[in-house]
């Protein structure tokens, strides 16, 4: 789950707790409210620990010490 769709299952959650007053036999909003918002922080919480470490920008470990670089030679025959 993304964290876009993290915060829009919280947002979600938000708005029938707090906007919605509604009664119906035999269904009961809060609990969809409750499940709503708790999957929205998990996927919350497991989508910035996910995000981090699979992040581009992430910080790089550099070991001090001789680098090698190997060099490939591509040979084609151009038509």
């Amino acid at each position: 789950m993304s964290i876009g769709a993290s915060i829009f299952l919280i947002i979600i959650g938000a708005i029938l707790t707090f906007a919605v007053q509604v009664s119906t036999p035999g269904f009961n909003i809060n609990t969809v409210v409750i499940i709503l918002m708790i999957g929205g922080l998990i996927g919350l919480v497991l989508s910035v620990m996910f995000w981090s470490s699979f992040s581009p920008y992430r910080r790089r470990r550099t070991i001090a010490g001789d680098t090698v670089v190997e060099e490939r030679r591509i040979e084609r025959d151009l038509p």
